[in-house]
């Protein structure tokens, strides 16, 4: 999470989904970074998409996935490493025409993308109190649902944050004018962790809280899934490198959540 002026604290660190590291709260720059080495990875995550990532890892070590639509390139999610070869790889690639992020955790430096390529981050309002960096170039959106380009839509699934969004990109765009290939006819959907794709890459899991292991609330999982339901797909990209889901995702998804309800449930209800 990046601040705008230095602070004692990091509300989202102090935030129950989140916590302070037991060294106590530590704070960089982005010179910082550079200094000790790390560097931006670019690689390509499927057809079409292609993973902006950190080495060695930084933070809790997520990638963003630039999603290589035809209508211009939307960079989902997001990392805190930003430097002028990174940003040169992502211009090679077609640029960043939009900025969507799941959830606040990733918000990273989404101000200094923003204006390195004057794209507008969407983000929903009732994530707006997480927002450290008060920026012209954050839209914020109400609702269940935004379209951001032509077959991209931002979901409200509304897990793991009460904004927490998710990006669905629609039928089969083919190569395009940016080079990206067949991303599937069935669609894809970006998930970031509002739904994770686990360590068996057959399923997703729901949680308020990952690191500190707090369940999510049965009422929103079955909100998302109804949301999720018009929109199909068939891979879906998690917040991770080859975190992916390749064949039959909406089936994984709905599994997936009967799996978890299952579970939750006492026994006899």
């Amino acid at each position: 999470m990046q601040y705008a002026e230095p602070r004692p604290d990091c509300p989202i660190c102090l935030d129950e989904r989140q916590y302070v590291g037991w060294d106590g709260q530590q704070w960089t720059t982005l010179a910082a970074l550079t200094a000790a080495g790390h560097r931006g990875r670019v690689a390509v995550e499927g057809p079409g998409v292609t993973g902006v990532g950190t080495e060695p890892s930084f933070a809790i070590g997520q990638r963003a996935l630039l999603v290589r639509a035809p209508g211009g390139n939307v960079l989902w999610d997001m990392v805190t490493y930003l430097n002028d070869e990174l940003l040169v790889q992502v211009r090679e690639l077609g640029g960043v025409s939009a900025i969507a992020i799941s959830h606040p955790h990733f918000y990273g430096t989404m101000i200094e993308w923003a204006h390195a390529f004057d794209a507008p981050v969407y983000i929903h309002a009732a994530d707006r109190q997480w927002v450290a960096r008060p920026d012209p170039s954050v839209v914020f959106w109400d609702g269940d649902t935004r379209e951001i380009g032509d077959g991209l839509t931002l979901i409200n699934v509304g897990t793991h944050f009460d904004g927490g969004q998710v990006l669905h990109w629609a039928g089969d765009h083919g190569a395009g004018d940016h080079g990206a290939g067949d991303h599937g006819a069935a669609g894809a959907l970006f998930s970031g962790d509002i739904l994770t794709v686990v360590q068996d890459r057959r399923w997703v899991s729901f949680m308020r809280s990952y690191p500190n292991l707090i369940p999510e609330r049965p009422s929103a999982i079955r909100r998302g899934l109804a949301l999720l339901e018009p929109y199909p797909f068939e891979r879906v990209y998690g917040a991770w490198w080859n975190r992916v889901i390749e064949t039959d995702g909406a089936a994984a998804v709905r599994r997936s959540a009967d799996r978890y309800l299952r579970w939750a449930r006492d026994e006899g209800t």
